[in-house]
């Protein structure tokens, strides 16, 4: 994904520039900080719900498909069939060492490939935008923009398999993983070396993701819950430009 699902560290010290890697940003300030967990994927995130095919005959074939498809099958039609999403999303991220569980919530756009709107509402504001070449994070309690390079931002991420093209092979090794919580889930492992995730997996229910779970190098487990998702809407082009706001500090990768 984008990594994101993704977890910038939020720091006080906004004289020191924060930096995107995978989707995660962290800026030191000699310890004194808040947590904050985002996703980008997918992130993830990515992910529908209500299906607006051409025509009866498409939507019910679609729905039968997905109701008798393994996990990757879904996968697959999923991205073949969705141009553009919304909906909303619940985000719980716990880590090895056993800390209190950072939960938010907040809404999602995309439109495939490469633009996606991700905004949390709690517990902190921050949105993140993807206009096809460069990505916004904007830190509403910070007043703080950083921009990055989408190139370098969402490739071997979640973000990569739900928001961008159909070729995700290429990035990760992608199989079937069984049936837990009503839902069909894959297992992505990606296939680059230098990935900051160990494993990622998303949950289907009849064709749709429902779920979506990062495990990272540390342990920290990111786990996503879906909700209320709309496939194939018609999207306002002006949800993936973004203007930093008048007087926040931007900080952009060259």
């Amino acid at each position: 994904m984008v990594r994101s699902v993704f977890a910038p560290q939020r720091r006080r010290d906004s004289s020191v520039r924060p930096e995107l890697v995978e989707g995660r940003a962290d800026v030191a300030d000699g310890g004194k900080s808040r947590g904050r967990s985002w996703c980008v994927g997918f992130g993830a995130s990515g992910l529908v719900r209500s299906c607006r095919a051409v025509g009866l005959g498409a939507a019910l074939a679609v729905t039968t498909f997905a109701a008798h498809a393994g996990a990757v099958d879904q996968l697959r039609s999923f991205l073949s069939q969705t141009k553009t999403a919304r909906g909303e999303f619940t985000q719980r991220v716990t880590s090895r060492a056993g800390a209190a569980a950072q939960n938010s919530t907040g809404q999602f756009v995309f439109q495939r490939p490469g633009k996606f709107r991700w905004i949390y509402d709690k517990p902190y504001e921050q949105i993140i935008v993807a206009d096809g070449e460069r990505l916004f994070l904007y830190d509403k309690d910070l007043n703080q923009v950083t921009v990055k390079k989408l190139a370098g931002a969402i490739p071997a991420s979640p973000a990569s398999i739900l928001f961008g093209s159909n070729e995700f092979d290429k990035e990760f090794e992608v199989a079937d993983a069984g049936t837990r919580g009503g839902l069909e889930w894959i297992v992505a492992k990606p296939r680059a070396k230098d990935s900051p995730f160990e494993r990622i997996e998303i949950g289907f229910r009849d064709g749709l993701p429902g779920a979506m779970q990062l495990t990272d190098g540390f342990g920290q487990v990111s786990l996503l819950r879906f909700a209320k998702v709309e496939r194939n809407p018609k999207i306002d082009a002006e949800q993936f430009r973004f203007t930093p706001p008048a007087g926040a500090d931007v900080l952009e990768d060259k």
